[in-house]
């Protein structure tokens, strides 16, 4: 059997993500020459390093905040990002940059959300007009845009960890054992598991990490007294810690304690502060130095804790509340609606819908409503989703039964096991959760679920290529890293009808399902859609018959709008095709891949996954077992038509399946240069 090596998406590709991620530095501007500060603020046209901004006093860092912001508002309003919690942190970023030396000293992310005004502040002013663009900056830090993004930070959670290895491998490094490290982390990512591992962490090996948590919900006014303010004051002055490090010291000389002593030491001190203030955190049951809270939105107090408390060792948590959206009233009174809000208008705050008669329904609201119809009439459904219910649409079922709905927050591993434990009580859960996070939860998958064949029902929700998100949000390997585990059943919907009916399917369905769909609307459905039915696991469906075909195309999942109208443009060039509609990944429709197989001399596999194990894969494996046990049938050629096996950075869909080669005119091609 002749097997075709995978179409080259060709030098486009290359090009984009050489621009995307390798290299920055050609873009970045020059700080020599002179700034272009055509609507730049005054004092924000000057920084064009964070060495621009050290040499400013610090009494005007209140109005680099505000021009910081006012640059955000202008620039998000045409170009849209993550708006209300970059808003929150400016205050925090500007003080970092301030106090410690970056890029020597490290600054480490979680997420990124927060991080424009970094990206500002760190020579990429000028450029920021094009962040989540193709070709240009990234919407989240990332070591190959800037030596000042220290970790790629597009998940959340992991800022503690990292940071905690950098500062570990500095102190073990001749030469930077006094660098400084920084991790900054949000109230919901600490949340995460991962998380709290490196929390755990943290007080077990001699480092001198930093870590700031941006607390943006949680209300400051129960934290806002005399005696409180004093304990806060107290425990980060300096004499305080001269005083307490002395006396430390002395104690030590005189035998009367040892290293071994120093952790009982610290928690004796904590427990009188716990004490005193009537309250307790788990930072200090860990032996991690805490403090605060502080405003995090009052830059000048934010620098005057940094500077107090960077040179203390040991690891330690500076503890800031903030406002997410501050600074723009709308973002303020409703910061999850502008989390992103798209494009808007930034004097009056009022929302840009993009002009559009198309009323498709998003992929996630099909979903949504549809599992609202099904929980109604089976009282085991189970709605569990992992900090993402409006994105997954998971909203509507928890409005609608808010004690069979669960959101568990940025614990992706958590939302998976608990979802095992209510299948093994006879409850039946979907688990709505996006293609990216969801590899997060590998091992739960595999060890909770599947070992057990518990009937929980994986919705993954932004599967293939996500677009301005880019390279860490993309979902491209959720067909290859869950086809090969025993148990599971695994299908795609090419439309709004087929999940539906795949969502019926697997709540009848005793074991673990999946049904992958991606971000952005449906194709339009008849009016009426034709109602649910069960459908048979491994039985696709035949979509165009035509007279003479000289190729099958396979598709699996949305991408299959694509190769319908790759078969349009190869009608015109006169060349004949049939289209599949495979619907399912494992099990495999065998009996129609053997029909396939006898009539076509040609056989294309189109997926919006990686082309790396995939659906193609599959295809593949079971044409060299076919050919196997009947090597004297006649073998047809396949080509798979999938993501290369490299990273793809951030740009529209429509332009980032065109750079992959599995647009409609990309198949095409393909098919025409192959025959």
């Amino acid at each position: 059997m002749e097997e075709i090596p995978a179409a080259n998406p060709g030098q486009a590709l290359q090009e984009v993500e050489e621009s995307a991620f390798g290299s920055y530095a050609q873009l970045l501007p020059d700080p020599s020459a002179e700034a272009d500060c055509k609507g730049v603020p005054p004092l924000l046209a000057r920084i064009n390093s964070p060495s621009d901004l050290r040499k400013l006093p610090v009494e005007v860092l209140p109005e680099i905040c505000r021009e910081l912001r006012g640059f955000l508002i202008d620039s998000l309003a045409e170009n849209p990002g993550h708006f209300a919690s970059s808003m929150g942190a400016v205050d925090i970023i500007v003080a970092l940059h301030y106090v410690f030396n970056t890029p020597d000293d490290r600054i480490v992310y979680d997420v990124g959300h927060q991080a424009y005004a970094h990206k500002l502040l760190t020579g990429r002013r000028d450029l920021f007009k094009t962040q989540r663009t193709l070709g240009g900056l990234s919407g989240f830090p990332n070591p190959m845009e800037s030596p000042y993004d220290t970790f790629m930070a597009g998940h959340a959670s992991n800022s503690i960890s990292a940071a905690l290895g950098m500062a570990i491998a500095d102190k073990l490094t001749p030469g930077c054992e006094q660098r400084k490290t920084v991790a900054v982390i949000g109230d919901a990512s600490i949340s995460g598991g991962l998380a709290f591992e490196g929390l755990n962490n943290a007080a077990n090996n001699p480092n001198d990490l930093l870590i700031i948590l941006n607390d943006n919900e949680m209300s400051i006014d129960s934290n806002v007294g005399s005696l409180h303010k004093y304990l806060s004051e107290l425990s980060t002055s300096l004499h305080y810690n001269r005083v307490r490090k002395r006396l430390y010291d002395f104690f030590r000389t005189k035998g009367y304690i040892g290293e071994g002593g120093k952790g009982r030491i610290l928690r004796f001190n904590n427990s009188v502060k716990a004490l005193i203030s009537k309250q307790q955190n788990i930072f200090e049951g860990l032996n991690i130095r805490y403090f605060g809270p502080f405003d995090g939105n009052d830059v000048t107090k934010v620098v005057k804790v940094l500077q107090e408390i960077k040179d203390m060792k040991g690891p330690r948590i500076l503890h800031l509340h903030t406002t997410k959206g501050k600074g723009f009233e709308k973002a303020e009174a409703d910061p999850t609606t502008w989390h992103a809000p798209g494009k808007f208008c930034a004097a009056t705050g009022r929302r840009l819908a993009a002009p559009s008669d198309d009323n498709r329904e998003l992929w996630q609201e099909v979903f949504g409503k549809y599992l609202v119809r099904l929980a109604e009439d089976d009282p085991k459904i189970m709605g569990i989703t992992a900090a993402m219910p409006s994105g997954t649409s998971m909203i509507r079922m928890l409005r609608a039964m808010p004690q069979r709905t669960f959101d568990v927050g940025i614990s992706e591993g958590h939302a998976v096991t608990f979802a095992g434990g209510l299948a093994a009580a006879g409850k039946h859960p979907f688990v709505a959760i996006y293609s990216s996070f969801l590899q997060r939860a590998y091992d739960n998958i595999i060890h909770d679920v599947c070992i057990q064949n518990l009937p929980v029902t994986f919705c993954i929700d932004r599967a293939g290529l996500v677009g301005e998100d880019g390279v860490t949000h993309h979902g491209l390997f959720d067909l290859a890293y869950l086809r090969c585990i025993p148990n599971i059943t695994v299908a795609a919907p090419m439309d709004a009808p087929t999940l539906r009916s795949l969502m019926l399917t697997a709540s009848r369905h005793d074991g673990p399902m999946a049904i992958r769909y991606p971000r952005g609307k449906a194709p339009a459905e008849n009016d009426p859609a034709p109602q649910p039915s069960v459908l048979h696991p491994g039985k696709g469906r035949k979509i165009t018959d035509a007279v003479n075909p000289r190729v099958a195309i396979l598709s699996i999942g949305e991408i299959g709008n694509e190769a319908l109208k790759a078969v349009e443009i190869l009608a015109k060039k006169d060349i004949e095709a049939d289209l599949y509609d495979m619907i399912w990944l494992k099990p495999l429709d065998t009996d129609m891949l053997e029909e396939i197989a006898s009539r076509y001399p040609l056989i294309v596999t189109v997926e919006d996954g990686a082309s790396s194990g995939g659906f193609g894969s599959a295809v593949a494996e079971w044409l060299n077992s076919r050919h196997a046990a009947h090597p004297d049938r006649p073998d047809p050629r396949h080509l798979t038509v999938g993501i290369p096996d490299r990273w793809i950075a951030q740009g529209s869909v429509a332009q980032l399946r065109a750079i992959a080669g599995i647009d409609a005119e990309s198949i095409a091609a393909t098919i025409t240069s192959n025959l």
